[in-house]
């Protein structure tokens, strides 16, 4: 018995996965590459693995967003507004996204690193662990 309690104690440390990587409706963790594997919603700003969007689809949602059923934008312009109603609420995966979108100049924006590097910034301080990630990959770039 004190064996198997080691053993339950060794296997029971180690990594850990942030909340971020785990799916809010099955709760199971994202399997890596986690971007290849999820579809971030940018309604909620839920990342949902693809087996529940599937199952919401095949379910009678459609193309809906499966966590708060928000019917998906299909144009830049709609998904920007969403995703700004969510900076306006200062969410900090809203910002860090909005972040991402300036620094890489898609979603219909134009390219701006500065601005990109400014929200990451902001979305670090309210606690994104994403951002906080990216910042530190620009810093170490040198193009923060």
């Amino acid at each position: 018995r004190a064996a198997e309690l080691k053993d339950e104690k060794l296997y029971g440390q180690g990594h850990e996965r942030a909340e971020g990587d785990f799916c809010p409706l099955c709760l199971l963790a994202i399997p890596l590459p986690m971007d290849n594997r999820s579809t971030i919603r940018v309604c909620c700003m839920k990342l949902v693995c693809d087996g529940c969007c599937l199952a919401a689809s095949k379910g009678g949602l459609g193309n809906n967003c499966p966590f708060c059923h928000t019917p998906s934008e299909e144009s830049d312009r709609k998904s920007l507004q969403m995703i700004r109603k969510r900076v306006a609420a200062k969410d900090p995966e809203g910002i860090a996204y909005l972040g991402d979108l300036y620094y890489h100049g898609v979603g219909g924006l134009d390219r701006d690193m500065p601005r990109g590097i400014e929200l990451w910034s902001e979305a670090a301080e309210l606690g994104s662990d994403n951002a906080l990630f990216n910042l530190g990959v620009a810093y170490y770039h040198g193009l923060g």
